[in-house]
């Protein structure tokens, strides 16, 4: 029989101080399993305010993330419903299936997320571990930036994988507990990462680098030229059947910055998508099937920054209305350069 809480770690871990029930309740002083057991909090942390009796502070901005709340899965979507529709949206579909996808302290810190009902258990016996994103992010981000990022989707590692670099070297402890705003999306986060961060442009390493930087400055993302290989494209999303994927590079205009050529990521949800809960989308035109995206396969050079044909001559990669969705959104137009 083995214990999942080990002498050295009870000794050294200050989670352990004031012992197992101060977090998981139970009976403390109960003789036999089901005494002590008895009223056991399986997983404590969902109650943040367990954690914020030590972690006040990251707990009070953690309330607000992201991360916990999953807002962006709903404000993605929505624009799409009409009033009505977004009522049984959130009453029904957004608390039952997208908000199981929220992250409490522990699903980061001491066991691996349950994703699609599958748990494979604690990190590191009970201890709390600080990072280990082979455990934690690329489990809940998995499907598309995890396997990207270490070349399982794509074959070709990104760059900064190679060079060591983990997920919070670019995503910093800050944006995952929360800055203390309520933000609608990722994209509206303050402190999200930023290639410009590392990579000044006047450190480019040769003349010709320079120009072509200058020149594409505010008409070009830095993934449109340096993503490397194709990312995961989904497509077909339908309530609890999933989707289908397949591989591939898609240049478009930005739809959150119309004029910047930028990669952009098939969303997989169709007129159909919502049916099984009564929701048809009376608004599905109001937004696209693309959004600009950064795939996590970046490389200082592809075929891309080698030849200026490729975009200037061959036009590779760009969103073509005959490679659109069939009966996709209208919108799609307004991204096909």
């Amino acid at each position: 029989m083995g214990y999942v809480v080990d002498k050295e770690t009870i000794e050294t871990d200050p989670h352990f101080e004031y012992g197992c029930s101060f977090c998981h309740e139970g009976d403390a002083d109960g003789v036999t399993k089901a005494e002590a057991h008895k009223g056991m909090v399986k997983r404590p942390s969902d109650n943040l305010d367990t954690c914020g009796v030590c972690h006040e502070g990251i707990v009070a901005t953690y309330k607000l993330s992201l991360h916990y709340t999953t807002a962006g899965f709903k404000n993605g979507v929505s624009p799409r419903f009409s009033q009505e529709e977004k009522t049984v949206f959130d009453e029904t579909v957004f608390e039952q299936s997208c908000r199981s996808c929220h992250a409490s302290c522990g699903d980061c810190h001491v066991q691996s997320p349950v994703v699609s009902g599958v748990n494979t258990g604690l990190m590191d016996g009970h201890k709390f571990v600080r990072k280990d994103e082979s455990k934690s992010c690329a489990l809940c981000h998995g499907g598309r930036v995890y396997p990207e990022f270490t070349g399982d989707y794509g074959g070709r590692p990104d760059v900064h994988y190679r060079n060591g670099m983990s997920c919070l070297d670019c995503h910093s402890a800050e944006q995952m507990h929360g800055d203390g705003v309520a933000y609608d999306g990722r994209r509206d986060v303050e402190n999200k990462p930023s290639c410009l961060e590392c990579h000044e442009k006047s450190l480019s390493a040769t003349q010709e680098a320079e120009e072509a930087h200058a020149i594409h400055e505010e008409a070009v993302s830095c993934s449109a030229c340096h993503t490397a290989t194709g990312y995961r494209q989904c497509s077909s999303c339908h309530l609890g059947e999933g989707a289908t994927s397949s591989p591939a590079i898609v240049l478009g205009d930005n739809p959150r910055k119309p004029g910047q050529l930028t990669t952009l990521r098939l969303i997989p949800t169709v007129r159909t998508t919502f049916e099984k809960a009564g929701i048809r989308q009376d608004n599905f035109d109001a937004l696209p099937n693309y959004w600009d995206s950064i795939p996590h396969n970046i490389q200082k050079r592809t075929d891309r920054t080698r030849d200026c044909n490729t975009c200037h001559g061959e036009s590779l990669y760009f969103l073509e209305e005959s490679k659109l969705p069939k009966d996709g959104s209208t919108k799609n137009l307004e991204l096909i350069r």
